[in-house]
């Protein structure tokens, strides 16, 4: 397995967008995801180091209505938010 040092932070962003969508698009339409799981599924055992970084892009890939960031169910606004957030593909989407 390659190291996180090979990656470039460009490669790693797109890791990162990539395994939450995929994430996503393997449950149904409604469900969300909480970003740790893709921290857990990119980083390993130091997913807790990466989570603002999985915050950035997931925040990025909302303002490119690619995902909706929400809390207790509410879209919300990434740059505002604080605490718990989910992520879940857009309601109507058909990603």
């Amino acid at each position: 397995m390659e190291t996180l040092s090979n990656h470039s932070e460009l490669d790693i962003g797109k890791t990162i967008e990539v395994t939450i969508i995929n994430l996503l698009q393997a449950r149904k339409p409604s469900a969300s995801i909480c970003p740790s799981e893709a921290a857990r599924l990119v980083f390993g055992k130091d997913w807790r180091n990466w989570m603002p970084e999985i915050r950035e892009i997931a925040g990025k890939m909302s303002k490119q209505n690619k995902v909706e960031i929400c809390q207790k169910g509410v879209v919300t606004d990434i740059d505002t938010v604080k605490g718990p957030i989910r992520i879940r593909l857009p309601l109507g989407s058909n990603s």
